[in-house]
This record gives C-alpha cells, structure tokens and sequence, in this order.
C-alpha cells in the first residue's frame, strides 16, 4: 500500500496519487481549488467532542489516540478510505500544524494495520 501523508498547504504533486483530505473542518482560508482533493471525507476525522477537547494539546496525546481509535472502529468512512487506499497510491491531506500530534497520524497507522 503506497499510502502517504501531506499538509493540505504543500504543493500538491501527481506521485500524490488519489488526494483525500481527512479534516472534518474545511481548511481556513483555502478555496476548493487550493486543496487540490480528490475526495473531502470529513467523517473519517474525530468527533467534534473528540477534537475540541484534544485541542491539539501533547500531553492528551496518548488519550487521544486511544479514543480516536476507537472511534474509527466500525466507521464506514474509514472502510470507503480503505477501499481507496488498496487501489493505489493515496495522501492523506490535513491542516494541522502539528504534526507529530495530529489526527491523520493515527488514520495512517490504522490504514497501515489494516485495522
């Protein structure tokens, strides 16, 4: 599985393959041609609830992971993102700044498992 990952404010490129922006959030201050996606699954992000209280906050980090995981259990946005990804090369687009704490890290694990 080629599966990559990507802020949606980086240049998008062809070896991007199919280009899905897993934000539950439109991009601010980005119009629909800026992205550059192929598909916009916003159900495949974290809850609102799920969001707000992580707050991008590190030390909720591991608490976050655990509860996102959770809910990506029995999502058929996470089964439409699967079925995209096993047909060939994907990136994952997102907005978040952080990214060493961001929800599409967790997406890209639990893609990679198959879980």
């Amino acid at each position: 599985m080629n599966l990559f990952m990507k802020r949606v404010y980086e240049p998008a490129s062809d070896s991007d393959g199919t280009r899905v922006l897993v934000d539950r959030i439109w991009p601010r201050g980005l119009s629909k041609d800026a992205v550059k996606c192929d598909l916009w699954l916003k159900d495949v992000a974290p809850s609102t609830g799920l969001r707000k209280w992580f707050g991008h906050d590190p030390e909720k980090w591991t608490a976050f992971q655990e509860k996102y995981r959770a809910e990506l259990k029995d999502n058929p946005a996470l089964t439409e993102l699967q079925a995209i990804a096993a047909k060939g090369t994907t990136t994952l687009v997102f907005a978040a700044k952080d990214t060493a704490h961001c929800h599409a890290l967790v997406l890209h694990d639990v893609l990679l498992q198959g879980k």
